[in-house]
């Protein structure tokens, strides 16, 4: 990619309102802490359209900055877009407004131009780790840094890219010990409950490069052949080209050519799934709650009514929020179904006791509003198509239960990109479509809770590294000194499993 041109683009989201606080980012050290959190990351260690801009805010602004812009003239005349209806488009929009499920969904997987179909890339460490021969846990991150320093400089050495998107998952730093503690789960629960009667059919949403498949085939056609003989596996993959990435995998080599006859591919949406499962199946779906779109509500303070985001986004391609009291169907259930079926408490923006809510209101320049919070909606759709459509499924799934650095707000998400082989967050989840990654926290109490009331299922939650105590013969990713990498990283995730 031309060096020249990635410079004039970043210059372009620097200078972006919602993005200006990038110039002053603190630099990001070189270091990875030895009990880092789990990241997707390696970290090597407005104008208006006429012209105008008036000083008062709208009844409709949300009033965060001294003085913005009132943008409530465009807010009227400008159409309302869904994330559906912006697919076919190849250039982003402008003189919209959306939902900001509908902006952060067009973010991620806009076919056009979306952060999934056309930046990620995920890392291969090449040969597995031998973590046994390894003295300790930071020799593991020296040997990941150099082998994340070969992969990049091969892709640069083919076609140089300064905004490369690269993350990693836990399924290619640990391969194949953690796919063989999924499969070894599968595998004995499938045995117990529907070996007599069913095939073991298995679901993964979104496979990535297709590791994890592998690792899991492998894994039972070596040490359950009579079970392999009886095995599905499909992957549902948004991405055109990781869906043609996975197909690949499957004709690499002689030994992954005998799983074709056992995979497919299907190279869809999620949410446009219409086929009726009738039968017993299995659904992984690892770590991709978090690029779930979520809706984002703000309360009045004073009333506690709430209010949800609208993102407008002018002529010159700068984003406004906006709330409104008008809340959506989905947005509006999700509130119902979450007041109905959460019997634990959560965090939320209402939280502090009424009294100080309205002191904090009352000083000067105080946001009218609360602080906003991000709900899911999305994964709760996601729910309702495990039950309508997959109502005999068994749901695997694990994900961030918390992040650092995220944006201000509740259940809030990170927003990040990589440019020049640094990860650079941001404050903000409104910036350009496409060049972020934007992944949010998940609440595994209040997610169980919404899961239980629309499945019926039961289910239990668990940290990673109990999980893997369980499933994973973890002495495989064990050091000399005893540290275990695959155990304490992703110590910031959890794991649910329903019956």
């Amino acid at each position: 990619m031309d060096s020249p041109l990635i410079s004039q683009v970043f210059r372009r989201l620097l200078s972006h309102q919602t993005c200006s606080r990038l110039r002053y980012h603190t630099p990001i050290t070189r270091h990875i802490p030895a009990k880092a959190p789990g990241r997707r990351y390696y970290r090597s260690f407005n104008d208006d359209d006429d012209g105008e801009e008036r000083s008062q805010t709208s009844d409709w602004q949300q009033r965060t900055d001294i003085f913005p812009p009132d943008k409530l003239k465009d807010y009227e005349r400008y159409p309302m877009v869904t994330a559906d209806m912006l697919r076919s488009r190849r250039e982003r929009p402008r003189r919209v407004k959306m939902l900001a499920r509908d902006f952060i969904e067009d973010s991620l997987y806009n076919p056009n131009y979306g952060y999934f179909p056309k930046q990620v890339v995920i890392f291969s460490p090449g040969e597995p780790f031998d973590f046994n021969s390894m003295a300790n846990e930071p020799q593991f991150h020296k040997q990941l840094g150099k082998r994340y320093t070969a992969f990049e400089d091969a892709l640069d050495a083919d076609v140089p890219n300064e905004t490369r998107q690269l993350w990693h998952t836990p399924t290619e730093l640990f391969r194949p010990y953690y796919g063989e503690a999924i499969a070894r789960y599968l595998v004995t629960n499938y045995k117990l409950s529907h070996y007599a009667v069913h095939d073991l059919i298995i679901y993964e949403l979104g496979a990535g490069n297709g590791t994890m498949m592998l690792n899991i085939l492998d894994y039972i056609r070596d040490m359950h052949p009579d079970v392999y003989a009886r095995t599905k596996f499909k992957v549902i993959e948004i991405s055109t080209a990781l869906a043609s990435l996975q197909t690949s995998q499957l004709t690499r080599s002689a030994s992954t050519r005998g799983h074709a006859e056992h995979v497919e591919i299907i190279n869809r949406s999620i949410f446009a799934w219409d086929l009726y499962v009738p039968v017993p199946c299995y659904f992984l779906a690892l770590e991709v709650f978090d690029n779930f779109a979520h809706d984002s509500i703000r309360y009045d303070p004073f009333t506690e009514e709430p209010l949800q985001g609208t993102i407008l986004i002018d002529n010159s391609g700068d984003f406004f929020e906006f709330y409104s009291k008008q809340i959506d169907p989905v947005a509006s259930r999700f509130l119902r179904v979450r007041n109905a079926a959460c019997s634990r408490p959560f965090n939320h923006p209402l939280g502090q006791p009424k009294v100080i809510r309205n002191l904090k209101s009352r000083l000067p320049f105080a946001p009218n509003l609360t602080l906003p919070e991000y709900i899911p909606t999305r994964l709760m759709q996601f729910f309702d198509i495990l039950r309508e459509h997959f109502p005999y499924h068994q749901l695997l799934t694990s994900d961030f239960h918390s992040l650092p650095d995220a944006v201000p707000g509740f259940n809030a998400p990170v927003v990040q990109t990589r440019y020049q082989r640094r990860v650079v967050p941001v404050s903000t989840p409104y910036v350009q479509q496409g060049f972020f990654d934007i992944l949010f926290p998940t609440s595994f109490e209040t997610m169980e809770d919404i899961y239980r009331a629309i499945t019926g299922k039961l289910t239990r939650v668990m940290s990673h590294e109990e999980w893997l105590r369980r499933w994973a013969y973890v002495e495989d990713s064990a050091t000399r000194s005893g540290e275990n990498p695959m155990l304490s990283w992703y110590k910031n995730s959890s794991v649910m499993i329903s019956t």
